[in-house]
């Protein structure tokens, strides 16, 4: 194995397509093909909660299989609070317990062009054109967040995927949980018809399926949107990303390890 063991840590969930989803990307980090994939990578995957195996349950694993340096990469697409505290609680409990596993933690996947592609990517797939950005609004939905950190990427990606020659493209969250929040969905898209946007298409800026996701999709019939894209998934640009995320946290590991 050259390098550290890498672990891929998703949130979970009660759906079983999301840890479909979750291990169909993590295969495409093995592919040799398409995504820049490395065979000889050791790739583990972890969920917070509601699937297994946990993170404690992995890292207890690799430990006992004698890995010595592992990078944790959140499967999150924004720094929020499952990027901020549960998983370095999570880590540092496990550096406590293996105090000879280097654990270094990755950051978190957005912002990075690579989204941007991978959100273009599923708008092609459901049937659009590049021929028609001039004429498609486009409502970036997302999951939802109360981390103001996690709202304003996700005003600044619906900024940048704007620059890419859409018409209009609107920020918004399937669970609004502030009145600074983004809009829902279904009201992102009422709002780009009032503006009279011809075609609006929903993109959803989630990973994996799940309740939220779905309640986007809803959100988007509801309102009579054209064009509802697939959740980001197992894409090769997010597979390239991951490595990338993987790359960076591993240059900075033999320095991290070499301060503590």
């Amino acid at each position: 194995m050259h390098g550290p063991a890498l672990l891929v840590i998703a949130h979970g969930s009660r759906d079983p397509r999301h840890a479909a989803t979750v291990h169909a990307l993590v295969r495409r980090l093995r592919s040799p093909q398409g995504s820049g994939g490395k065979p000889e990578l050791r790739v583990s995957t972890a969920f917070l909660d509601f699937n297994a195996p946990s993170v404690p349950q992995v890292l207890e694993r690799m430990a006992n299989d004698g890995v010595r340096e592992v990078v944790a990469l959140p499967l999150l697409l924004t720094r929020a609070f499952h990027a901020k505290a549960d998983i370095p609680s999570v880590l540092n409990e496990a550096r406590a317990r293996h105090p000879r596993l280097r654990i270094t933690q990755a950051d978190v996947l957005g912002p990075s062009p690579l989204l941007l592609d991978a959100v273009e990517r599923r708008l092609y797939e459901a049937g659009l054109t590049p021929a028609d950005k001039r004429s498609t609004g486009v409502v970036l939905a997302s999951a939802g967040s109360s981390d103001p950190e996690a709202i304003a990427v996700i005003a600044d990606m619906a900024r940048e995927l704007r620059h890419t020659g859409w018409c209009a493209v609107r920020p918004a969250f399937a669970s609004a949980v502030t009145a600074a929040s983004p809009p829902r969905p279904e009201d992102a898209v009422r709002a780009l018809r009032a503006e009279g946007v011809a075609r609006v298409a929903v993109a959803p800026y989630v990973i994996a399926p799940g309740r939220l996701p779905d309640r986007i999709a809803a959100g988007a019939c509801a309102a009579g949107a054209d064009v509802l894209a697939g959740v980001l998934g197992p894409s090769p640009e997010l597979a390239r990303l991951l490595l990338e995320r993987y790359e960076e946290a591993s240059a900075l590991a033999p320095g991290l390890a070499a301060a503590g």
